[in-house]
């Protein structure tokens, strides 16, 4: 029998031994060390999604980083027997592909089985696979402390990137510096190339005429690494119709199609495509080829939905029309919607749509209740999709309730979000400055307004409604 200073001893060795352990935990490149904060964080979906391309539905490299990550989300659903099988098969799915080449690949996937064995009280487990990186480390240095494997930079790129849109930012930078290392990495190029899509405005006046946006040019040089990448040419198509380059992207969607006719991946961009030129039943059968190989894509549920709101408003455009047309494809719009929203309960944008069509089925109750929640959801979301449930829910009031003055504040919120957005980018932007002014003017706020014209009319002497407005305003205030 241990004597109790013996015990004690035992006890404050062990708790050393941890303590040194954490340590050492904490210097890993490692998802339990990128700060991937959670809160309110669609677990459920994410798990979908990664699932998909594990499956086969994305490209080798990608396979291989849905493992651990979704192993990362595994661990957060409290799931720790699941998460250290997948990072095994992590781990046998780089040694396959990679071979000899795999150590680099496998530094953040060694991180986070040297993490999940802490946590699961395997300490030992846990100290062997924190030696494992350190080898990695000394074997190939990088003559810097502060600078990262490219394969580190691409793996934090691509968690940030899938984790959720409020970390592109990050992902952006991490793709930025993986190619400064690897400059023709055809990973990176793709990632840094689906980013860009993902963050740019689509609006091609944001960009000279006659220039290329950055999206663009970095989907070109990523098709010149990779140009059977069926994802890549949809992407392309997609941001040059914008630029009414049609005979191009035509052909490049073409292209796409000949390339992954059966990959969701591809058809579901090529189905928003033909949708986009009016070729809304050839949208509808892609993307319906494209539910049949991945049924849990809230996305393509979505997409579809927008494909017989499509067929429903031309309907609207034929009179005498069929009211049971009219119905069969609202119906199948909303169900559609209804998969998307429990498929993905954050998918804000479906949860809107679906809102106001059931205003438009006449049931006012749930059409009121979803986009309460909506709103609810947003505070904390993106200003795009923050504008897009004002929209929605003024259009709500404004044909369904009679509530003129609720669609007028809802209309008024997303005109000033798009200001605010507007002014952030560019202090010096006149008419996103005078658009604040009538915002405010409209909201009661008059020494408010008056602020943001006399801003107006500081950078742009030439607008009489800006100078009418504030000899009204000021004649107000006396």
């Amino acid at each position: 029998m241990l004597s109790s200073s013996s015990s004690s001893s035992s006890s404050s060795s062990s708790s050393s031994s941890s303590s040194t352990l954490r340590s050492r935990l904490l210097q890993l490149e490692s998802r339990f060390t990128w700060d991937l904060k959670r809160e309110d964080l669609d677990l459920e979906g994410l798990s979908t999604r990664l699932q998909e391309q594990i499956e086969g539905l994305g490209q080798q490299g990608a396979v291989t980083h849905s493992y651990s990550f979704l192993a990362y989300v595994r661990y957060l659903q409290k799931r720790p027997e699941e998460a250290m099988s997948l990072l095994s098969q992590s781990e046998a799915n780089t040694r396959e592909v990679l071979g000899e080449e795999s150590e680099l690949r496998l530094i953040v996937t060694y991180g986070d089985l040297a993490w999940l064995s802490y946590h699961t009280g395997d300490f030992t487990q846990s100290h062997t696979y924190c030696r494992r990186v350190e080898d990695i480390l000394v074997k190939y240095p990088t003559g810097s402390s502060t600078v990262l494997h490219p394969e580190v930079y691409g793996e934090k790129a691509w968690t940030f990137f899938k984790f959720s849109m409020l970390y592109y930012p990050k992902a952006i930078s991490c793709f930025l510096k993986a190619l400064e290392l690897q400059p023709d990495d055809s990973e990176w190029n793709t990632g840094y190339a689906i980013a860009l899509y993902r963050t740019e405005p689509r609006r091609p006046e944001t960009f000279l005429e006659a220039e290329e946006s950055p999206a663009i040019k970095q989907l070109r040089r990523a098709l010149e690494i990779d140009p059977v990448n069926g994802v890549l040419l949809a992407l392309l198509a997609l941001k040059l119709s914008f630029y009414q380059k049609h005979q191009e992207a035509e052909a490049l969607m073409e292209r796409a199609l000949e390339i992954g006719p059966d990959c969701p991946h591809v058809t579901r961009y090529v189905g928003i495509y033909l949708r986009q030129q009016a070729q809304v039943d050839r949208s509808i059968d892609l993307l319906q080829r494209a539910l049949q190989r991945s049924s849990q894509s809230a996305f393509i549920h979505h997409q579809l939905a927008l494909g017989y709101k499509k067929k429903k408003m031309a309907l609207l455009n034929r009179k005498p029309y069929c009211n049971q047309e009219m119905q069969r494809w609202r119906r199948l719009a909303i169900h559609h919607l209804e998969e998307a929203v429990r498929l993905k309960p954050s998918f804000l944008f479906a949860m809107a749509e679906l809102a106001l069509l059931y205003a438009e089925d006449k049931d006012m109750s749930r059409a009121q209740e979803l986009f309460q929640e909506a709103l609810v959801m947003s505070s904390e979301r993106d200003v795009y999709i923050r504008q897009f449930i004002h929209l929605r829910y003024g259009q709500f009031h404004q044909y369904h309730t009679n509530q003129e003055d609720q669609a007028i504040t809802h209309y008024t919120k997303k005109l000033k979000q798009i200001a605010e957005r507007r002014v952030w980018t560019d202090r010096g932007d006149s008419e996103a400055l005078g658009l604040l002014g009538l915002v405010c003017r409209a909201e009661g706020d008059r020494r408010r307004a008056v602020e943001y014209y006399e801003k107006a009319l500081e950078r742009d002497l030439n607008k009489d409604q800006y100078l009418s407005a504030l000899c009204e305003l000021r004649m107000e205030l006396q």
